[in-house]
C-alpha cells in the first residue's frame, strides 16, 4: 500500500513537470525557427546589397548583359557641348555627378554652359540614369537628337523626358493635363502616374527606344508609352507647340544623340548607363 502511494506521487510530479517543460521546449523551438528565418532574411538582404554596384559603375550581371557606362563619375570623357568640340565650363564633375551650374538665366541658359551630349549616336537602346533637381528647377533628358548648324538647340530635333521641380516651377501647371511635369514627354504626353520625388531627392529613370516604340519609366513605374512615326504621333505633334518653333519634330530620326539640358538651373545626373538592342 505504501509503495502504491509513492508511485502515484511520482506520477503526479511527472505530470506537473511535463506541463512545465513542454511549453518551454515549444518556445525554444519557436525562437530557434524565428532566429533561422531572420538569419535567412539577413543573408538574402546581404546578397541583394552585394549585387548592387557602387555609384557610377556596373555589376557583373550588367556587364554580361551588355550595359556600358556613359559617365565614370570622375571625368567628362565621352561628353561635349551640343554643337561644340569641348565640354563646357558651365558644367562640372563634382561628388560623382554631372552638375549643371545654375546661371539663373532660365531657358537662355549659360554662356559658358549649354546642353551637353554623349558623343555617339544610338538607335535601339535602354538608357538608365538618376537625376536630382534644385528647388524650382527645370531641365530635360533628350534622345534621338540631331546635330546640325541650323538647329542651335537639341530640343528642336529630339523628344524630351522632362526633369522638373513639380512643386515650385511654373511649367508644372502649363501645357495640357500635366504634360510638362517630371517624367512626361515634354508638351506632348503627361507622365501617369506622376511619381516624381521632391527637389533635392534622386529620381531613377529608364528610357526604352526600340523601332519606334518609346517607354519612359520613372522611379520603377512606366509613366509614358508612345509610338513614333504613326498617324497618332503626327496628330500629337501637330497639336503641340513644336511645329511653329522652327523645329523638325515631324521627322524625328531613328538614330541620334542622347543629351542633357542646360535650362539655367542647378541639376545633377549620375549612374548613366546604356544597353544597345
Amino acid at each position: 500500500m505504501k509503495m502504491k502511494l509513492l508511485n502515484q506521487s511520482h506520477l503526479k510530479s511527472y505530470i506537473v513537470l511535463t506541463f512545465l517543460i513542454v511549453p518551454l521546449l515549444l518556445i525554444s523551438c519557436s525562437q530557434k525557427s524565428e532566429s533561422d528565418e531572420a538569419s535567412v532574411a539577413t543573408t538574402e538582404e546581404l546578397e541583394e546589397v552585394t549585387e548592387q554596384a557602387p555609384i557610377n559603375s556596373l555589376t557583373d550581371a550588367e556587364k554580361e548583359e551588355g550595359w556600358v557606362l556613359l559617365f565614370d563619375g570622375h571625368t567628362s570623357e565621352g561628353w561635349r557641348g551640343y554643337g561644340k568640340d569641348h565640354f563646357p565650363s558651365g558644367w562640372e564633375i563634382i561628388d560623382g555627378t554631372l552638375h549643371m551650374i545654375g546661371s539663373g538665366r532660365g531657358e537662355a541658359g549659360s554662356k559658358e554652359g549649354g546642353d551637353i551630349i554623349y558623343d555617339k549616336e544610338f538607335q535601339n537602346f535602354t538608357l538608365k540614369l538618376e537625376w536630382k533637381i534644385s528647388e524650382g528647377g527645370n531641365s530635360g533628358i533628350f534622345y534621338l537628337g540631331q546635330e546640325s548648324p541650323e538647329y542651335e538647340f537639341i530640343w528642336k530635333t529630339a523628344p524630351e523626358m522632362q526633369v522638373l521641380d513639380n512643386e515650385k516651377h511654373p511649367d508644372a501647371s502649363e501645357g495640357k493635363d500635366g504634360n510638362r511635369q517630371a517624367g512626361s514627354l515634354y508638351d506632348l504626353i503627361p507622365a501617369k502616374p506622376q511619381n516624381a520625388r521632391p527637389a533635392g531627392e534622386w529620381n531613377q529613370v529608364e528610357i526604352v527606344v526600340y523601332k519606334g516604340t518609346v517607354i519612359h519609366k520613372q522611379n520603377g513605374e512606366t509613366v509614358v508609352e508612345y509610338h513614333l512615326w504613326t498617324p497618332e504621333w503626327e496628330e500629337l505633334v501637330a497639336g503641340s507647340k513644336f511645329p511653329g518653333l522652327n523645329s523638325d519634330w515631324a521627322n524625328i530620326a531613328s538614330k541620334g544623340y542622347f543629351g542633357l539640358q542646360d535650362h539655367g538651373d542647378d541639376v545633377w545626373f549620375r549612374n548613366i548607363k546604356l544597353r544597345e538592342m
